[in-house]
């Protein structure tokens, strides 16, 4: 598989860089298309820092929207790729409800104007960047892959209609390849340091709004609830270090090319084992040698379009 070209959507974004660093290293040729709208130059920049002078001549960026599907004609008409792993979307629950119409546009139309284009240029293998939202609220855990699909929110709705979409084109057309990768809640950073999550704006995530608390961005840290069924009473969740991530997008990409009749195929990615609100503020502690302000608050105080919607039950 070495040599082979992967377009990356999102590329410049936190896991779509931690994941291009990592294909490099496997021998891949990439080139990223971002709209950076919740990323920078300075992350891809980053990426060829680490991955040294060498290997970083296997590493193309391209300001583009997906949306604008010239942006897509001109990068696959002078490009073969091989496959792609599709990021690019936008990713906030509390946002989408706020302004679903946004998510609509950008996760749906995008994602479309890419199907077509790829089928044009017959590129017929994805790895798809899809959420655990599309399970909703299950009613076991850990959760599965053959659980009932519920989501519950608008940004959720997106992913869930993007793999009814993928299901529905291999349907139509078998020789598509497509992983759905199914994943809970990233966190993390590269272990150099030089690559990690940061957000434009408030955080839509428990780690970086701790990180820009630890740095005085933020005043405080909110944690909405004290009285779920828990050891502590703050919220659990199923977080996934970045990095395992990415290993598990170039695992599924090797997946694509080696197994034949792949068809259209979800996987999890997670831990299988649910960490704390506050435990994860405690660890952050205890790594970072300095105590944030952390305030609990009643589920009462919630505001229903905030951005914090990650210490909620959603």
């Amino acid at each position: 598989m070495a040599g082979q070209t992967i377009l990356v959507t999102g590329g410049a974004g936190f896991i779509g860089t931690h994941t291009v660093v990592q294909l490099l290293k496997e021998g891949f040729k990439v080139s990223i298309i971002d709209n950076l709208d919740n990323s920078v130059t300075e992350a891809v920049d980053r990426v060829t820092e680490l991955v040294g002078p060498q290997l970083s001549k296997n590493l193309e960026f391209n300001l583009g929207d997906l949306r604008n599907k010239d942006d897509l004609e001109r990068l696959f008409s002078r490009t073969k790729f091989d496959a792609v792993i599709h990021f690019a979307g936008l990713k906030a629950v509390g946002e989408s409800v706020a302004n679903p119409r946004r998510y609509f546009d950008n996760n749906l139309v995008g994602t479309i104007n890419l199907y077509e284009v790829m089928a044009k240029y017959n590129c017929k293998k994805m790895v798809f960047s899809s959420s655990a939202t599309v399970y909703g609220q299950p009613e076991k855990i850990p959760c599965v892959e053959d659980f009932n699909l519920m989501a519950m929110n608008p940004y959720g709705r997106t992913k869930l209609f993007l793999e009814e979409i993928a299901r529905d084109i291999h349907k139509a057309e078998p020789e598509w390849c497509i992983i759905l990768l199914r994943y809970f809640n990233p966190v993390g950073a590269h272990e150099s340091g030089k690559l990690g999550e940061d957000p434009k704006g408030i955080p839509n995530n428990l780690m970086p709004y701790i990180q820009q608390v630890a740095v005085g961005r933020l005043p405080e840290l909110n944690v909405y609830g004290h009285d779920y069924p828990t050891k502590d009473g703050s919220a659990v969740r199923d977080y996934i270090h970045v990095m395992d991530l990415a290993d598990g997008h170039v695992a599924a990409l090797r997946k694509l090319f080696t197994t034949k009749d792949i068809g259209c195929i979800a996987y999890n990615l997670g831990t299988g084992r649910g960490t704390s609100v506050l435990e994860m503020v405690t660890a952050f502690e205890k790594a970072s040698g300095q105590e944030n302000p952390c305030q609990v608050m009643s589920k009462k105080a919630w505001r229903c379009h905030s951005c914090l919607c990650f210490y909620r039950e959603s």
